[in-house]
């Protein structure tokens, strides 16, 4: 837990200029979309699947979002319809043991 409220590791202020929490400062990998189905197996060994590199991972998605949808200048309805839909995808997760006893109900 020592690593929380720093600075990544690779990050460099000389180097990167200044801090950019949607940016992944470590050594660069293939993208995703470039791994074929052969390396698929390589690609996911050398991931860091540590709790703290997946809390690290959601909140540069985070940002990129925030960057993308929420901070920019003309950004419209986008972010609030977006997180409205998230929001309800989620409640009908959480409720869909409730919901799912009343789809194949004929009568009352």
């Amino acid at each position: 837990m020592d690593k929380l409220g720093f600075y990544p590791a690779g990050y460099d202020s000389k180097i990167h200029g200044p801090y950019d929490p949607s940016r992944y400062y470590g050594k660069p990998d293939t993208p995703f979309g470039q791994v074929k189905l052969g390396e698929m197996g390589q690609w996911l060994a050398r991931r860091n699947k540590s709790p703290i590199a997946m809390v690290q991972a959601c909140g540069r998605a985070y940002w990129r979002w925030s960057f993308k949808y929420y901070y920019a200048r003309k950004s419209g309805p986008a972010p609030y319809i977006q997180m409205i839909s998230g929001v309800m995808l989620f409640f009908y997760a959480i409720n869909y043991g409730k919901i799912k006893n009343h789809c194949a109900q004929k009568y009352h």
